[in-house]
Order: structure tokens, then sequence, then C-alpha cells
């Protein structure tokens, strides 16, 4: 599972080609802008669907159209349901025949380096592809919107972006009352992967007034030495929770944050996945942080 959460941050989607004429074609009914800015043309009723992230598989089913997904990767395995749903390949290698036999209407991807090569060949499927690459919290909001209204679902996915808003504002509101924010580093592999410039965690982090020690680097998921994380010394650890990644870096073994005992786990799917349960991963942190603030009170 590190490996799986790890590549989900730090790699993209590619295609292989396929066979011609195997997909069911449908006149377009609507056009809906993806986040590459492609006009995407859709089915006035999008009733079967295929994702290639599992990121895009939550969002399906948190705007309840997961009824309508006919093929999943092998990582999409929340909410439970999606361990039901036919399965086209990994994250990294769908199989495009598998996923041209489910003929699907739309394949809902995370951006890829081989994606302008490949969609022609797709949409010379009748297949249509719908991209969704958020770098910032706005960006997950964004998706989940444009997904909503793929499937006409566009009333459910306001609700639910109005519901996270509003916890995001609480989770930023209650760590405000109590403290000076600390200095935060993610440690989303062991091998000192991290977040950057251009990842939606550093921006989520920010939204809830919490700041990344390693946002100013041009790179969304850079690998520090640990000579740069023995300098960063930050107040506080969060790590992306997985098997193998379960405790700070020995580089970080004389920071504050692990003198201080202020080391937070948190998931690693919810925390790496840009979906709605980013947020369920920022108030765990925020819950931590106000406990060991508690425990911690100068009387």
């Amino acid at each position: 599972m590190r490996l799986v959460a790890l590549s989900a941050v730090l790699t993209c989607v590619a295609f292989a080609s396929c066979d011609s004429g195997a997909s069911e074609a449908t006149t377009p009914g609507r056009v809906v802008v993806d986040d590459l800015g492609n006009k995407v043309a859709v089915p006035a009723e999008v009733t079967r669907a295929v994702s290639l992230a599992p990121n895009l598989t939550e969002i399906v089913f948190s705007v309840g159209a997961g009824d309508r997904l006919v093929g999943v990767t092998t990582f999409c395995d929340f909410p439970k349901e999606a361990k039901k749903i036919r399965k086209v390949g990994d994250t990294l290698k769908p199989n495009i025949e598998s996923i041209v036999s489910l003929k699907p209407q739309v394949v809902f991807v995370s951006t890829a380096s081989q994606l302008e090569a490949f969609s022609k060949v797709l949409s010379d499927q009748g297949i249509s592809v719908f991209v969704t690459n958020p770098s910032t919290l706005e960006g997950v909001y964004r998706g989940i919107g444009k997904i909503g209204e793929v499937f006409g679902k566009k009333k459910e996915a306001e609700t639910l972006i109005k519901s996270l808003t509003k916890r995001i504002a609480a989770t930023k509101q209650s760590l405000a009352q109590d403290g000076e924010p600390p200095r935060v580093f993610v440690q989303i592999d062991k091998s000192l992967y991290t977040i950057g410039k251009g990842s939606f965690i550093s921006d989520a982090l920010k939204k809830i007034g919490l700041e990344s020690v390693t946002s100013d680097i041009d790179n969304p998921y850079p690998k520090i030495s640990k000579e740069r994380a023995r300098i960063l010394d930050p107040d506080v650890i969060v790590i992306s929770d997985s098997p193998g990644n379960d405790a700070p870096n020995d580089a970080m073994e004389e920071s504050k944050a692990v003198r201080q005992k202020r080391i937070y786990r948190i998931d690693a799917d919810t925390l790496s996945r840009p979906g709605p349960r980013i947020v369920e991963a920022l108030e765990n942190i925020a819950e931590l942080e106000l406990e060991w603030r508690s425990a911690n009170r100068k009387e």
C-alpha cells in the first residue's frame, strides 16, 4: 500500500491502444469543460463510466453516481462498494481492451503524459475522456462539481462542496483560537518524498492555517536530501501513514517535532487522494494538534 499511495501522488495514468468499433457510440447531448480546458461531449444521461484513479472513484460515489461506474482500477478500494466493480487494471497500466469492452460513455482520468496521444484513439471508439488535475483544494472542489455535472448530479455536488467548505472553515477556526500555527513537514514516504509548490496538500494545509515547510519547493512532490531535512526543523511532522512509512526519517530525529513528540500519523489514502476525504485528513491533523496543545499547555 505504501507504493500505491506514493504512486498516486508521484505518477499519472497512461493509456495503450485499442481496437476500433468496440464501444457503444452515443450522440453527445452536452459539453462539459475538464481541467485541461477540453470541451468534453457527453450524452444527456451518462449511465456507463470508467474511473482510472481512486480519488475519482470516490468523487463519483460522493455525488451519488457510484451505480454508473462499470469499471475501476485495482487501487479503487473506497467506498467498499467500489471493490465489487469490474477491474480494468491498475492506475499506472489500465487495460484499454477491458475498458473498451465495457462500452463506457465517459472515462475519468488523472492528467497523464500520454493522454494527448491516446485520447484520439478513445474518441474514435465513441468514448469521451474527462481529465481532472487539481493542484489546490479549490481544484478538488471544482472536480467534484464537474463530475457532478457530467452525471446530472449538480445539486448533489453543490451540497457536498458546501459541506466540505463549512468543515474547512470550522477546522481553521479551531486551530486559530489557541496558539501559533506550527511549521509542518509532510512525509509522503520515508525516503523523504514530501509536498511542494503545486501540491493540493500544501494548499489544503494553508486553508486551515498551517504552513508546509517545503511549500516553496518548485515541485509538487519533491524528494529532499537528509541534509535539507535536518535544516528544516519542523514543529510538526505529518506522516502519510502506510506500511513502511509509519515513523519519521532518521534525518528528523533531532527536530523539534520529534523532541516534542508532535508526530501525527494520517491515513495515506485520506491525505494523498485529491477527493472529499482530504477534508477528513485535515480535521484529523487539527484534532491531533489541539490534543497536543491541550496536553502541553503551560499553566
